[in-house]
């Protein structure tokens, strides 16, 4: 199985997770008096459209090269990313006014059985949450790893709530409003998350350089090619799940244009088949003075 069909069958096993637990944390929520368990049905609610982005995108990733893109569609990985990161933000900041209303309105507190309810989540989200970040560091997808990273932000919105309607049921009447306030915490968590996520697909759009161990395995791959007497300037950009290199090769200044020439595919053909990853591959010319 490649890279983008592993991808494409992890975002599925998101979607039907994330609406498995909307719906138990709605209703968990309504049913157990906790706002802190509804907010966090919204987040999930709104994981499911996040994830349906994701798909969308690494679908569309996956489309060849064409006239009009020859390097491919894969830019459409952080773009995508941006999209999830909104859905984060709406989600937070719809949780934070919605526990800030119910601080200020008198409510009952929230029912024991929550708390088993809340265990349980917690539980499958941190595993849902390694399960993903492992196959989006195996297929190099930003888009994933935003995923990835939604599952995490539950988790924490979980133990949140889990934190909040403790305290309400030890301590009581008049900490009704502590899942309120859990609840309140995890929005600010959320927002702190979607930056992390939204900063390297920055840079990935941006053509920002990110990749200094595999600029050093490309050096290292490439004197072991026959001709080639070193390197000298390389540069990456990432697209979707591939990196597209321009580099700079050292060879004899006395040999023919066409022996460097050959030298030169023979060393793209070797980059890409010893570094999977690489997608276009640029090799320059220069003489060894």
């Amino acid at each position: 199985m490649n890279n983008e069909q592993t991808a494409i069958r992890t975002t599925y096993f998101s979607i039907i997770g994330n609406a498995a637990l909307a719906l138990i944390k709605g209703l968990a929520g309504v049913f157990g008096n906790s706002y802190a368990l509804i907010a966090d049905a919204i987040e999930s609610t709104t994981d499911i459209f996040s994830s349906l982005l994701v798909l969308f995108g690494l679908k569309y990733a996956r489309r060849p090269a064409d006239e009009n893109h020859p390097y491919g569609h894969g830019k459409i990985e952080p773009l995508i990313t941006f999209l999830v990161v909104a859905f984060l933000v709406v989600s937070a900041t719809i949780i934070a006014y919605e526990s800030i209303q119910n601080i200020q309105t008198p409510h009952k507190v929230p029912e024991p059985w929550t708390l088993i309810v809340l265990g349980a989540i917690i539980i499958w989200k941190e595993v849902s949450f390694r399960i993903v970040i492992k196959k989006s560091k195996e297929t190099n997808s930003s888009s994933l790893k935003a995923d990835a990273w939604h599952h995490r932000s539950d988790a924490i919105t979980s133990i949140m709530a889990f934190i909040g309607i403790s305290i309400a049921l030890i301590l009581g009447k008049g900490y009704e409003t502590a899942d309120d306030w859990a609840a309140l915490f995890a929005s600010a968590f959320i927002l702190y998350n979607s930056y992390l996520i939204f900063r390297p697909a920055l840079g990935e759009i941006m053509d920002e350089h990110l990749y200094d161990d595999l600029l050093e395995k490309i050096r290292e791959e490439s004197i072991k090619v026959k001709g080639v007497a070193g390197t000298e300037k390389c540069f990456i950009r990432k697209a979707g799940m591939k990196y597209h290199v321009d580099l700079h090769a050292i060879v004899d200044g006395n040999i023919s244009v066409k022996d460097g020439h050959e030298i030169a595919h023979n060393l793209k053909d070797y980059l890409r088949e010893e570094i999977p990853n690489l997608g276009h591959v640029l090799i320059h010319v220069e003489p060894n003075d």
